[in-house]
């Protein structure tokens, strides 16, 4: 299985766990990122942005040449200009038995919608005029959405080697370390300001990413160190945080997300989801920081689900087992 990963060079968290998925499942030397990512090869970046790093590939990857008549599958990794323009530069050299399957991880509900916010829409057509995708799957598909049939949900994953060394003390109540991307993580930060340990850990109004004091490894582990994890919607339904936070074997209360999420968390057992409107959420916290043993439970079965299922690795196992059913 030879794979040729079209992609950008700039920050795409679907994209980069999609390549890392594809690496651990068929081998660095079966995966050709096109054109050569150095953030794949390099580790210049820190989390998450380095989420897509490969470790002791630099030399391997740097001199590597690939035929297009060996390769058996063509993915676009991202919604981006420059991945768009790549896959238009060298549509014609796939050969027509090949596969193209584009993985649009943006934001937006309608396929492709992100090369409008980029100022590019004229790129989608194009390429569908060059050569059309043979299957799409799609970050944001929405539960209420209808899609064609070559089109199925793809959110957002965790790979477990970014993993840092993890803390087993809690030194935090209750946290949501967010900007502002959405109107109910504003409505939610105006309500727990002034509320447990809040304004002490950081859950505070008119955050910036760039400003973030936890960076990197360290959010992570910081993220293990809280009690109640909350997560709500930002400019998409799929957070990383979504993923992160059973992935630090943390306990999660989460506004429900309203996309298709196979194999997803249930409410109850590995998370628990909170009213849309928050008129539930200060009585969900107030009970499960009183109730560890429960608290607890629920979040080891939230890692126990994330390493079943929701691994960028486990992923690869869901695509290609979509693909097998829709690809004749």
């Amino acid at each position: 299985m030879k794979i040729l990963y079209i992609n950008t060079s700039t920050a795409d968290y679907v994209q980069d766990l999609t390549y890392t998925g594809l690496v651990k499942k068929f081998g660095l030397q079966n995966v050709i990122d096109y054109k050569w990512n150095k953030k794949y090869h390099f580790p210049y970046k820190k989390y998450p942005k380095n989420i897509g790093y490969i470790e002791g590939s630099f030399f391997s990857s740097v001199f590597r040449t690939f035929n297009f008549n060996e390769i058996d599958y063509v993915f676009i990794g991202s919604c981006k200009v420059e991945a768009f323009e790549t896959y238009i530069e060298i549509a014609h050299k796939i050969p027509k038995n090949v596969p193209v399957i584009f993985i649009d991880g943006g934001d937006g509900n309608k396929i492709g919608i992100d090369l409008v916010a980029y100022k590019r829409p004229e790129l989608y057509e194009k390429a569908l005029s060059v050569r059309p995708f043979d299957f799409i799957f799609k970050r944001e598909y929405l539960i209420d959405e209808t899609y064609d049939s070559n089109v199925a949900p793809l959110p957002m994953s965790f790979n477990f080697d970014r993993l840092p060394t993890l803390l087993t003390d809690f030194k935090y109540d209750v946290s949501f370390w967010a900007v502002e991307s959405y109107a109910l993580r504003t409505k939610a930060l105006d309500m727990l300001e002034n509320m447990y340990d809040c304004k002490e850990n950081g859950t505070t109004r008119n955050q910036k990413f760039s400003k973030y004091k936890r960076k990197g490894s360290f959010y992570l582990q910081e993220l293990a160190s809280c009690k109640i994890v909350i997560n709500i919607r930002g400019g998409g339904w799929d957070t990383m945080r979504y993923w992160e936070t059973p992935a630090v074997g943390a306990f999660m209360l989460s506004q429900e997300p309203q996309i298709v999420i196979p194999d997803n968390f249930e409410h109850g057992k590995d998370v628990v989801f909170f009213k849309d409107d928050l008129t539930d959420l200060s009585d969900l916290c107030d009970y499960y920081l009183k109730n560890d043993v429960k608290r607890e439970e629920i979040a080891k079965s939230g890692l126990q689900k994330m390493k079943a299922f929701h691994t960028d690795e486990k992923r690869i196992d869901y695509i290609f087992k979509t693909l097998k059913k829709e690809i004749k």
